[in-house]
């Protein structure tokens, strides 16, 4: 009998499931991020704001993945005030990757609106992951929570809490340059004090502060009255070309404007869509598959060109509020066609420099950075809303074509897209400069 239940026991034993590692991929990564994305389109995030929402998520999974993988260094020391992460317990079984999602995951949940949406994403992992290895998902849960919890009182002094309660932005109609409310919301200026945000990498919001805009001036043939007439020219160009216009095209793949609103009748209502910077988060995803960038490479990329994305923010709504530039629609509207409409809605704040060119410039320098001079990709990014793949040679041409865009778009005289791709390409190359996350002597021992 004793012999007949040591055998039972033992074949018990063998049929028991072997609890192996779970595995953790760069297309969990990337699923995260786009749920993120999903969510912030959902709850109307202003373009700053959102760049804020990506960032903090993305550095506690990276500093988890700077602890445990030997290519890459910890930001502590890097970025203000970050101070070391707490270490893992080595007595049990913390998967460094999954440590890394869930404090991607809990950061996340914590930083929008709707916090239901990421918590059924959040719990169908949970689940899965339970019943794959239950006690190494219980480890990695209760290290990745400690990651996000240290990260959150990091993020909490960031000075964001204090500008919810600062004034609304005044609009000063004693003197015509000034930037005021467009049409069709005359939304008022959005995020004013964003320049009072700890910025992540940069010194200051007005370490790379532009030259001036051309002096203001309805003098036909002077600088600032040329760059007026340029957009109004080039939009009735646009128009007789029709929708085939390339420039159209172009216009609205960079759209990216989640405020847009229309009027049916007495409704008005907001089309949802993607921030810039969000687009340039979808290229980081587009850039890490084709590379066939590992977890720890992916989760590197998106922390790298989110901290670009958030300082450029930080250095060009600095720009916008003191400069307090008036926007074309409004000018030709007063002075040159009261019935002109430009390409894309304008968005509710001032003009100079264009956010959109100083993120694609930051992006595009941390991209190149990472992936090299000439690495050509098809942009699918605008798919979901109707919009067609367009191919670039270059993270650089891309991010000149965004730019310009906004000149297309009407909505940007030419020294904002120019003078703001250089501002953003400046601070892009300070940031290069300045990190050091790669640990050079590891990866040469692996190549």
């Amino acid at each position: 009998m004793k012999k007949l239940i040591l055998l039972l026991v033992l074949i018990s034993l063998g049929c028991q499931k072997e609890e192996t590692p779970i595995e953790v991929s760069p297309e969990l990564m990337h699923s995260t991020v786009d749920k993120v994305t999903e969510i912030m389109i959902h709850d109307i995030f202003s373009p700053p704001v959102a760049s804020r929402i990506f960032a903090y998520p993305n550095i506690a999974a990276y500093e988890i993945i700077a602890q445990h993988d030997e290519r890459f260094q910890s930001l502590k020391g890097q970025i203000h005030e970050l101070k070391s992460i707490p270490e893992a317990d080595p007595e049990k079984p913390v998967n460094a990757a999954l440590s890394a999602m869930i404090a991607h995951i809990d950061l996340s949940r914590r930083l929008i609106f709707s916090e239901d949406k990421m918590e059924v994403y959040r719990d169908s992992l949970y689940a899965l992951w339970s019943s794959q290895n239950k006690k190494e998902f219980e480890a990695s849960k209760e290290f990745g929570l400690q990651v996000a919890d240290h990260i959150a009182t990091w993020m909490d002094k960031d000075n964001y809490k204090q500008t919810r309660t600062m004034p609304k932005f005044t609009v000063n109609t004693d003197e015509p340059f000034r930037w005021q409310p467009t049409p069709p919301a005359y939304m008022a200026g959005i995020e004013p004090h964003w320049s009072k945000i700890r910025p992540f990498v940069i010194e200051s919001a007005d370490q790379f502060k532009p030259v001036p805009p051309p002096p203001f001036t309805m003098e036909e043939g002077s600088d600032f009255y040329k760059e007026l007439k340029e957009v109004y020219d080039l939009s009735k160009q646009m128009e007789e070309e029709g929708d085939e216009s390339e420039g159209i095209q172009i216009a609205k793949f960079w759209d990216c404007n989640p405020y847009v609103s229309v009027t049916r009748g007495h409704l008005m209502f907001a089309t949802k869509k993607i921030t810039p910077g969000a687009h340039w988060i979808g290229i980081v995803k587009i850039a890490g598959r084709k590379a066939k960038s590992d977890f720890s490479e992916t989760v590197y990329a998106y922390t790298k060109t989110s901290m670009a994305i958030a300082d450029a923010f930080i250095s060009c709504w600095d720009e916008k509020y003191r400069s307090n530039l008036i926007r074309p629609e409004t000018l030709i509207n007063e002075h040159i066609d009261d019935s002109w409409k430009p390409v894309l809605q304008t968005p509710p704040f001032p003009e100079y420099t264009s956010g959109h060119s100083v993120v694609s410039g930051a992006a595009s320098v941390v991209l190149t950075d990472i992936y090299g001079e000439d690495f050509a990709f098809d942009d699918d990014t605008e798919l979901p809303y109707g919009l067609p793949v367009r191919s670039f040679t270059s993270f650089r041409e891309a991010a000149d074509e965004a730019a310009i865009s906004r000149m297309y778009g009407g909505i940007h005289y030419r020294a904002a897209v120019e003078v703001g791709v250089k501002q953003g390409r400046d601070l892009g190359s300070f940031i290069v400069n300045k990190l050091s996350m790669k640990n050079e002597s590891q990866l040469a021992q692996t190549q």
